[in-house]
């Protein structure tokens, strides 16, 4: 069932397969962290007490104390007045002209009437009709008959004596700011000061009520200045806001209206359950799950390696999903000092050992993020930022720290580095959060932080074999342990094929540094070239390298018996290594490093002796190298074995070998299936030949 789902897989197109598998491990990732960003709310009943304390699990705005903040500051706003200066003279007078009206129609009465008494009653009719336009025209008060008689009936030194003190009190009272709550008392005190005033007695009512008439409100209310400060001040007040984590209501307490009101407000009854933050989470996962679609978009790599890679990446962001989940649910209060036992270099040293860099650098952002969602202390806004940046300082430290070599040395001195970081960054934030902890404190901190590295590294480490089982996976570290030369295989090779043993950790130093030189991968290469001809175990005694005795048997056979054996070798190589269950990328090697090239010894062999033969029985079955590693094997193996033949060999006589041998298999068309350069084949020629002449340099003759 196994090889059928993988049979269905590879005929697939890429752009099927990974929406397919991204579409669906969204649905898995968003019902898994969905639980993370649900808001707690509970059954609550008004007048019960509250069985547990509850704080407000996120920040909002309370719209009725914050009115009730406004309207205090508005009740505390002083109305804004504009003071008349015109006020004081114009009342004044007013005050003078009445009395001037009254000396006027004295003296127009004495006139008309020389011989005989005034007409006290044409007087006071004449004085009215003076007084009519004074009084319509806003002067605020209208006389009595009685004291306009009092007017007219009042001697003229008298009436210029009380006009000039009524209109000199009038004045003085009016320079004062006058409101119409305060006009009462103003005119009050302009009545007492009149009063005081040596005003004769039969005048002096008259007098009052001119002057108390001629009180007017000086200061009035500017509508437009004062709305402005009102709203001013209504815009000043500070919203009043139920806080992430204050305390709403303690346990027994009991919830009466307010606390219900505010529970409400936050959200937090069974009733007001909301459904933005699970849209929230959705749209985090939808862009989650872009960037790695977006990434193996434009990742140049082939369609199954792609596949591969893809399916490695989301199994490595689940792992760090659920461990996340495993750590929040270890405590119901979540402590900080918890979250940074989190593994922060794991997602990089799993993916730049089993994928490439740029995927670890972006996964480890994507984790970081959601890290900061999944692992709260409760009550954060949105992510917890010292999560989140702990994860990236821990996961770009890994990132940067891990060997590609993939050794078990190299992933804990890796480990060591992003415990160091980690703790590093942990006093930084305790610094800059100018906590208050002491060393016992501070070293819980730090044994967390270390504990984290050394986490990245232990879980690497034991989870690598699972990825490279799983997937069918040839790290750098499957290539380290197989190139220990304690592997089963290779002391085979060498205890019954010495010679040829020799041959390969020769072929293995020429393959490793060409491919290094051109970007390949030189670990591969020198791995696969000590398996390389592991099928010379099977008849050792056939090929040249491991005839001791001086004795060749295909001396003794005819050609094509040699060419079967001789071609053989390359076969039955991979057929052991597959028996062994060896990675294919080995078994590749065995079977390819010699491509189709031909056997030209035995053909030349089989023609001298007057057979007519075909040129292609010669040849070996292929295919021809795939990868730049397998060529590049090919060609050090044909220069190693031709160097090692020679008597002396040169400098002139190694180059001009390698480049022979370079010219011959590119003619022969041995590399035409993979994408070897004529510039790489250069640069491969080039380090071939310095390797060789370092090792078949001339040394010096020691005398005897």
């Amino acid at each position: 069932m196994f090889k059928a789902l993988q049979s269905f897989v590879e005929k697939i197109s890429f752009s099927i397969f990974s929406i397919a598998l991204l579409g669906l491990s969204a649905i898995l990732a968003f019902f898994i962290m969905l639980g993370s960003v649900k808001d707690e709310t509970f059954d609550i009943r008004m007048f019960h007490l509250a069985n547990e304390t509850i704080r407000a699990t996120k920040t909002v705005e309370d719209p009725v104390k914050t009115e009730q903040e406004k309207q205090r500051a508005e009740s505390e706003v002083t109305p804004v007045y504009d003071y008349d200066e015109e006020a004081p003279k114009n009342s004044a007078a007013i005050v003078r002209s009445v009395f001037d009206y009254a000396l006027d129609a004295k003296a127009e009465a004495a006139e008309d009437d020389q011989e005989e008494p005034p007409d006290t009653e044409r007087q006071i009719a004449d004085l009215r009709k003076k007084l009519e336009d004074l009084e319509e025209s806003g002067g605020g008060f209208r006389l009595s008959d009685d004291l306009l008689g009092m007017l007219v009936r009042a001697g003229n030194a008298e009436l210029e004596k009380a006009r000039d003190t009524v209109s000199s009190i009038v004045s003085g009272v009016m320079e004062q700011p006058i409101r119409d709550t305060g006009l009462a008392d103003a005119r009050n005190e302009t009545e007492d000061l009149i009063r005081s005033a040596a005003i004769p007695r039969g005048l002096l009512p008259a007098a009052v009520e001119i002057g108390r008439s001629s009180i007017t409100m000086n200061e009035k209310l500017d509508e437009q200045q004062t709305e402005a400060r009102i709203e001013q001040a209504r815009a000043e007040v500070e919203p009043t806001r139920i806080l992430q984590g204050q305390v709403i209501v303690q346990e027994g307490q009991i919830i009466d209206r307010e606390v219900h009101r505010q529970l409400e407000l936050a959200g937090l009854l069974n009733e007001n359950t909301s459904l933005k933050p699970v849209l929230a989470l959705g749209l985090f996962t939808l862009l989650i799950f872009w960037f790695i679609y977006r990434h193996f978009r434009q990742l140049e790599q082939p369609a199954a390696v792609k596949k591969k890679w893809l399916s490695i990446t989301l199994v490595v962001y689940f792992l760090t999903i659920v461990a996340m989940k495993l750590l929040a649910a270890t405590e119901i209060d979540f402590n900080m000092a918890l979250a940074y036992v989190y593994p922060t270099a794991l997602v990089p040293f799993l993916l730049r050992l089993l994928t490439d860099g740029r995927m670890a650098i972006l996964l480890t952002v994507l984790t970081a993020t959601t890290g900061g969602l999944l692992l709260q202390e409760g009550y954060s806004p949105v992510a917890n930022m010292e999560v989140v940046l702990y994860i990236l300082f821990g996961g770009f430290a890994g990132h940067y720290l891990i060997q590609g070599d993939g050794r078990r040395s190299s992933i804990l001195t890796a480990s060591f580095g992003v415990s160091v970081v980690n703790a590093l960054f942990i006093t930084f934030y305790l610094l800059m959060n100018q906590s208050h902890f002491g060393w016992q404190e501070w070293s819980l901190f730090v044994m967390a932080a270390f504990g984290s590295g050394l986490l990245s590294g232990a879980l690497t480490i034991g989870l690598m074999p699972f990825f490279e089982t799983v997937f069918g996976i040839l790290s750098d570290l499957k290539l380290v342990e197989l190139s220990n030369p304690n592997h089963p295989l290779l002391k085979r090779i060498l205890t019954e094929t010495p010679g040829t043993y020799h041959h390969s950790v020769m072929v293995a130093n020429l393959s490793d540094a060409a491919c290094e030189a051109i970007g390949a991968n030189g670990l591969l290469a020198r791995v696969g070239s000590y398996y390389h001809d592991i099928g010379k175990t099977r008849r050792p005694a056939f090929f040249i390298e491991n005839q001791m005795a001086g004795t060749n048997p295909h001396d003794s056979l005819p050609p094509e018996k040699s060419r079967d054996i001789i071609i053989a070798h390359a076969k039955d190589g991979a057929e052991m290594l597959k028996k062994h269950g060896m990675p294919r990328e080995l078994v590749d090697i065995a079977r390819q490093h010699h491509g189709t090239s031909l056997l030209k010894f035995f053909l030349v062999k089989a023609r001298e002796s007057g057979e007519d033969v075909d040129e292609e029985s010669f040849r070996y079955p292929g295919p021809k190298p795939q990868t730049k590693e397998i060529a590049v094997i090919s060609i050090a193996d044909s220069c190693e074995a031709a160097v090692r033949s020679m008597k002396e060999p040169t400098p002139e006589k190694i180059e001009q070998v390698v480049r022979s041998i370079i010219k011959e298999k590119m003619n022969d068309g041995q590399f035409s299936e993979c994408d070897l350069s004529f510039r790489e084949l250069t640069i491969v020629g080039e380090v071939i030949c310095t390797t060789l002449n370092g090792v078949f340099h001339n040394r010096i003759e020691y005398p005897k």
